[in-house]
């Protein structure tokens, strides 16, 4: 069994994080089974667990709402001189979100905290947190998957004609269809052909429906009127097109548009306003680089010109009072991007000591299972005595369940342990696939995350750890993620592959060295 040394300056304590959401409330992913098996990966790794923080009924979409994990970090921040590791059941339970794990990984490193996850490969060298990345960006990847089958499901399902969201007065949703309301279809009904005569106001009609028994706000009456769902069209927010509903139509289409000829001519003066968008596709790097004079996120807009629309970047605090055209920022982050790119036979030897990395990794995990399946044979054989002797009339019936249920538990801890979902979901050949396609050329990277904002921002947050700033012209060196410092080191020409430990002693010397292809010039 593994363990860590008694020293001074060895931190042998360990928090342990563990979390459920509402839709995970299922034997396999209890909080009991979690801590119970996170307590003995801190065992095995040499830990001693401090303190266990329990998060209940809260989704990893983001770290929002989640105190425990906020309680985490403060904690860590306070007594990171005793704390030196913080152990999850997986690393999904930290965050789905990839660019949330690295801000926290990032957060935690800074202590000089590790993350230890007690089903997947995790460690302190570069290669090992790079596996973690990508562990964490696959699942990412299942989870938007999922959540991308589900949109499909309810946009396949709009397009049919069917409801997916809550049905409007006057209708009942049974079974995904909207039927009639027996109790409320004559009010509504009515309520219609009576604003269609154009002698009621929205608030006379408030007042009205209230008298035939519906209590109503005028805002509730306004949406009501306005709704295409009562001449049987749907419409949604989520999708542009609008399509004939299966339900049976309240209103015919003459109707519906004789009130909106009403409503229109009550306020003829209406103005829709677009709604405004922080995010702007059209400019990329928008509050992402940074004025190099003040700090503040550069801001963009459109300036109208002689021969058409241009767009420009610009300090929203004007300090400088230049304007950088968007096509100039935008090629000289490729051209940043570019630069730092690996060789052709740095990225082959990276992508060897990672497979070298995972399939050490690979054989922990295999061990780690060989063991729990054990643990299963022997729980299912005392299980099967406790059987027996209920029957036997040696054990009564509470003896019986009391035993069982402890079995149960230990067996629902020992499965958990076996199951290792995400390995076995990684495939070797896609993951070295994506590290080609992704840091082959990083400019390449950059402009096929520019369509995806949250991608793009994900994306330049795991290169740049403190971000980059406009120097007026060009963006100055930028502090550069370990990460990619490793790859680079492995354009070194010296690097021997026929050494049987060349991998860890260019790991161990990625730590000190500086990245070779820098340059001190500004980039423009």
């Amino acid at each position: 069994m593994n363990y860590i040394p008694h020293q001074s300056n060895v931190k042998t304590k360990a928090l342990v994080y563990i979390r459920v959401s509402s839709e995970e409330q299922v034997e396999n992913y209890s909080l009991g089974t979690q801590e119970e098996i996170c307590r003995r990966a801190a065992k095995f790794k040499g830990y001693e667990v401090a303190e266990v923080f329990r998060e209940e009924g809260r989704s990893a979409k983001t770290i929002i709402g989640r105190p425990e994990l906020l309680r985490l970090l403060e904690h860590s921040r306070r007594n990171k001189k005793e704390i030196g590791a913080v152990i999850v059941y997986r690393l999904d339970r930290l965050s789905r979100q990839t660019e949330d794990f690295l801000a926290i990984r990032r957060k935690l490193n800074e202590y000089g905290i590790s993350i230890i996850s007690a089903n997947e490969p995790t460690g302190n060298s570069p290669s090992e947190k790079l596996l973690e990345t990508v562990l964490a960006g696959f699942a990412q990847h299942d989870n938007d998957v999922r959540s991308e089958r589900t949109k499909n499901g309810l946009r396949a399902r709009f397009l049919a004609g069917k409801v997916t969201n809550t049905v409007p007065y006057g209708y009942i949703n049974e079974k995904g269809y909207a039927l009639k309301d027996p109790k409320t279809w004559d009010i509504y009904e009515k309520a219609w052909e009576l604003m269609a005569t154009g002698t009621k106001s929205l608030r006379e009609m408030r007042d009205i429906m209230e008298e035939w028994g519906v209590k109503i706000s005028i805002q509730k009456v306004q949406h009501m009127f306005r709704n295409k769902f009562y001449m049987g069209i749907l419409t949604s927010k989520s999708y542009p097109e609008q399509v004939k509903g299966q339900h049976i139509p309240m209103v015919s289409e003459e109707l519906f548009y004789k009130v909106q000829a009403i409503l229109d001519g009550r306020n003829p003066n209406k103005t829709v306003l677009p709604m405004r968008h922080r995010d702007r596709i059209e400019f990329p790097l928008r509050r992402i680089v940074r004025c190099g004079k003040c700090g503040i996120p550069l801001t963009a807009a459109w300036s109208k010109g002689r021969n058409g629309r241009y767009g420009y970047y610009f300090c929203r605090k004007r300090c400088t009072g230049q304007s950088i055209p968007m096509g100039k920022l935008d090629e000289a982050m490729k051209a940043y991007l570019k630069e730092m790119s690996p060789t052709e036979q740095g990225l082959k030897l990276f992508i060897k000591a990672f497979l070298n990395t995972f399939q050490k990794k690979l054989k922990e995990v295999s061990k780690r299972q060989g063991n729990a399946e054990d643990e299963i044979g022997k729980l299912k054989a005392l299980r099967q005595t406790l059987v027996e002797k209920n029957l036997a009339g040696i054990f009564s019936d509470e003896i019986f369940k009391e035993q069982n249920a402890l079995i149960e538990e230990k067996l629902a801890s020992a499965y958990s342990s076996n199951d290792n979902e995400l390995i076995s979901k990684f495939n070797v050949e896609a993951g070295i696939k994506f590290l080609e396609d992704k840091l082959s050329d990083l400019s390449v990277t950059y402009e096929e995350s520019v369509e995806m904002l949250a991608a793009l921002r994900s994306f330049l947050g795991s290169i740049f750890l403190s971000g980059f700033a406009w120097q007026y012209p060009g963006y100055s060196n930028c502090e550069i993620s370990p990460l990619y410092k490793v790859v680079q080191q492995f354009d070194n020409p010296d690097v021997s592959v026929s050494c049987g430990t060349w991998i860890r002693t260019m790991i161990d010397r990625s730590k000190v060295c500086r990245p070779t292809i820098r340059r001190s010039r500004n980039i423009n």
